[in-house]
């Protein structure tokens, strides 16, 4: 077909020049998401991950032993390590640096030599130079063959030479950027989402020290800098993660073996908790979403101790089967696997997908917990205690979790009594706010529009999930009529329970409680919820926290809202004729109740004028750790969160 032709069957509107060939690195600014995932939050933080896990791989290698990374006060970033440094010398076929083919072509770099990486995170050869079309500045700096190596860039482009600025005693590599604010929605780093994961990386990397300096002054003028370094590894890290649950064993079990060129180490405590937190990493990338090394250790957990409790007559007295997750309720454990060639889903590196990774992990952990409860019989013993009453409180479960979504009730007419749902029955379109309280309920029920949005009250604080075993939280009635009013059912597939969201009634679930402790201690029951027992809606974005306003501040007909402190100083200078001014007056809202529908419409239903934060989960393994922390049975870690964190709280006198 000519290109005449194709124009006039297209209507002009697509030809050959419509065809575009992006070049070097605009396929990365074209489509950020692709690469880093995306380009809120967690894909800023993503670019410091990319240049660290350079530096890691040179650890790996047995080169590094020291990373630091500095947050400066422009939020550009500086990641330094003592590795060998990257090459500098000319690429034979591309007659340019070895350094500038690294930072500006996709797909270049070391990771494909086996003889230079045997293990690697960055495996796709794509990191740095993302994060380099991603930066409005970039630069390199090398410390190598006795010289200081060093380029500038933008947006992925050279903007100087490699050129020689002194003499090195030392080597190793030095990448400053900063990110482009045409990019990212957000450019402010948070030190703390750095912090756990520079923690983590210690634990994983056993000797190897991370340094991070935030060079942004606080409010008393105060910058940071805080070290990582771990010699135990995973057995420190699961320690760590279980410090507010009460272990039934009395020192991890560590794993570690090597076959195949793939290595495997875990770490695995039994605790009192009624929660699995089972963490997995490959090559020092945590894999969110599992893998055929999850696979493989749930496998020899679920052989290992069925076998020895079949074998002792642990099982005998029971009259229902045991389940693989009965082995692993009150199961703190890490994962972790160096595969020489994992094929991962994605650049992200969610899930490894190597088939032969599952039976390597099953045989080298199924070896270990053999020799573990042979040498442990008092310890064994404890464990199999406990996998028989998570068992029994499986089975009592079920049948209460049946009662709750028994057939008439989700495809009758039996949503709860308290429930003030919308006319839109389309999910996308409808969002359900669950309420402190029925006084609220009522103001919020009159205030809302009635076509998208439900109203839910809860009666006063719900179940602590955390402390509760499983048949109990099906019995609450408040937690009963969340699970009614959602549409949600949790069901049994090959042995495992999943949440079932695919008759979900709405996709914006709102908590709003009262702008108080008692409030927010709602709110953290409600997610603590949410956390353990509905995770998919958190995963899927469908959780949000309505922000209601703490003030009103009136004069005359004109009022203001204010949500902070800042905002009630700046009302009260606005509104004000004079210093002082008697006619200016304060309403501290203390609840929810105190607003009149229309005052609850415009300051925090109204989708035009209200604010709502969505709920999301960027560290899963610290989510699990505050949840455990803050709701758990354990009281001393929870008062040294809260003396340490004293000084953020507002308190109603």
């Amino acid at each position: 077909m000519s290109e005449n032709t194709e124009a006039t069957q297209n209507n002009g509107n697509y030809d050959a020049s419509n065809i575009q060939a992006l070049e070097g690195l605009e396929a990365v600014r074209k489509r950020p998401g692709m690469y880093i995932g995306s380009t809120d939050t967690k894909g800023l933080h993503h670019l410091v991950y990319e240049v660290i896990d350079n530096s890691i791989d040179e650890h790996l290698a047995g080169y590094c032993n020291k990373i630091i990374t500095t947050i400066h006060p422009d939020n550009s970033i500086t990641v330094k390590d003592n590795g060998r440094g990257i090459p500098v010398g000319m690429h034979d076929k591309l007659k340019k640096s070895a350094l500038e083919v690294v930072m500006t072509i996709l797909h270049a770099g070391g990771k494909f030599d086996k003889n230079t990486y045997k293990v690697s995170g960055g495996l796709h050869g794509v990191g740095v130079s993302c994060v380099n079309a991603l930066s409005i500045y970039f630069k390199a700096e090398v410390h190598r063959n006795g010289h200081i190596y060093q380029q500038e860039y933008s947006i992925g482009k050279p903007t100087s030479e490699v050129i020689i600025t002194g003499d090195a005693e030392d080597t190793g590599t030095i990448i400053t950027f900063k990110p482009d604010a045409s990019i990212f929605e957000n450019l402010e780093y948070k030190f703390e989402t750095l912090s756990n994961r520079m923690r983590e990386l210690a634990y994983l990397n056993k000797g190897l020290t991370l340094v991070l300096i935030d060079e942004r002054p606080d409010e008393n003028g105060k910058t940071r800098n805080e070290s990582y370094h771990s010699e135990g590894g995973l057995s420190e890290f699961v320690t760590y993660l279980d410090k507010s649950r009460t272990s039934i064993i009395n020192n991890p079990i560590h794993v570690v073996g090597k076959e195949e060129n793939i290595e495997v180490e875990v770490a695995m405590q039994y605790n009192t908790s009624y929660s699995e937190n089972i963490f997995s990493y490959v090559n020092n990338i945590n894999t969110r979403e599992g893998g055929t090394h999850v696979r493989g250790f749930r496998m020899a957990i679920a052989r290992l101790f069925k076998q020895y409790g079949e074998d002792n007559g642990y099982f005998k007295k029971l009259k229902f089967a045991v389940s693989g997750e009965d082995f692993r309720e009150g199961l703190t454990a890490i994962i972790s696997v160096k595969v020489p060639e994992p094929q991962f889903k994605g650049q992200t590196k969610g899930e490894l997908g190597n088939s032969e990774v599952t039976s390597i992990v099953s045989q080298i952990v199924g070896e270990a917990l053999k020799h573990f409860l042979e040498e442990n019989p008092a310890e064994a013993k404890r464990i199999l205690e406990k996998v028989i009453l998570a068992a029994t409180a499986r089975e009592a479960a079920r049948k209460a979790r049946e009662m709750v979504q028994r057939k008439n009730v989700l495809t009758g007419g039996g949503l709860p009594g308290k429930l003030a749902d919308c006319s839109n029955k389309n999910p996308s379109e409808s969002e359900i706010f669950l309420v402190e309280g029925d006084s609220a309920g009522g103001t919020a029920k009159q205030g809302r529009d009635r076509h998208f949005q439900a109203i839910l009250p809860l009666r006063g604080k719900i179940l602590n999930v955390e402390k509760a075993m499983e048949h109990k939280i099906y019995e609450n009635e408040e937690i009963k009529n969340m699970f009614i009013a959602l549409g949600v059912s949790i069901e049994e597939r090959d042995g495992e329970k999943i949440l079932n969201i695919e008759k979900l009634r709405y996709h914006k679930v709102v908590i709003m409680t009262d702008a108080d402790v008692d409030g927010s201690h709602i709110t953290t029951l409600i997610l603590t919820f949410f956390f353990r027992f509905m995770r998919p809606l958190v995963d899927n974005g469908y959780i949000y926290i309505a922000y209601p306003p703490l003030y009103q501040v009136k004069r005359g007909s004109q009022s203001i809202y204010a949500w902070t402190e800042n905002d009630r100083k700046e009302a009260v200078a606005a509104l004000s004729k004079k210093e002082n001014d008697d006619n200016v007056k304060i309403q501290r809202y203390k609840g929810l109740g105190e607003m009149n529908a229309e005052q609850l419409w415009e300051t925090t239903m109204d989708p035009s004028r209200r604010t709502l934060r969505q709920v999301t989960i960027e560290d899963a393994i610290e989510c699990d750790r505050v949840f455990s922390m803050l709701m758990g049975e354990e009281v001393a870690p929870r008062r040294e969160f809260i003396e340490a964190n004293a000084r953020y709280a507002k308190i109603d006198t």
